[in-house]
């Protein structure tokens, strides 16, 4: 034999078959990028139809629909400055956290379905609550930018109406109100951005009392 050659092993892997595994996972991602963008419920099984692959592939690839999702939903947001561009000239934080609020509200009900198998997928197992975007902490801290110049990033107003905000600019806040208020998706939106505009207006009037 040769020894300038070795000989191949069963454990190499071929460029082809390289390139077959990352058109497989490219597949399965855009299927469910593009289930995502329906409004309608995610699944694995759903996600594999779509990928022509079976759901024992779908999985061999991802662990679980909270992974796959956090990987398909990568890229799919605008940044916090793009997506509030409607009020990028102004400095009224009431201003700015109502556009976030809407922002957000209609943000999850165009990906309605996509966002309660997140919750769903990671409510029961903290430990994966990560896998979860968190686009409202981008939104709030970029519409605060104003306030936050004045009062000192420190502040102890402005850490608690970021917490406030939190609970009130999120798809658990929208999905209360439509779920168990009954609210159609329109007065649901118009509830959260009243009550997220009124915590606004009240912390920034504490805020002017302690400066």
């Amino acid at each position: 034999m040769d020894k300038g050659k070795s000989e191949p092993t069963g454990h190499q892997v071929t460029p082809g078959r390289t390139n077959q595994k990352l058109r497989t996972r490219t597949a399965i991602l855009g299927a469910a990028a593009e289930l995502m963008r329906t409004g309608r419920e995610v699944t694995m099984p759903e996600v594999a139809q779509a990928a022509l692959v079976s759901e024992a592939t779908a999985y061999r690839y991802f662990p679980d629909l909270a992974t796959l999702l956090q990987e398909a939903m990568a890229g799919q947001w605008p940044a916090p400055a793009e997506a509030l561009a409607s009020v990028r000239g102004s400095g009224d934080p009431v201003e700015r956290i109502a556009a976030a609020t809407e922002q957000l509200m209609r943000t999850v009900l165009a990906y309605q379905g996509a966002t309660r198998a997140m919750i769903a997928a990671t409510i029961t197992r903290p430990e994966a609550a990560t896998a979860r975007p968190a686009l409202r902490i981008g939104l709030i801290d970029h519409a605060l930018a104003p306030l936050s110049d004045a009062l000192g990033a420190d502040s102890v107003v402005l850490a608690q109406l970021k917490q406030d905000l939190a609970i009130v600019i999120s798809a658990e806040a929208l999905f209360t109100l439509t779920d168990l208020c009954g609210l159609d998706p329109e007065d649901a939106i118009a509830s959260a951005v009243h009550t997220a505009t009124t915590l606004t207006r009240a912390a920034v009037q504490q805020g002017s009392s302690t400066v």
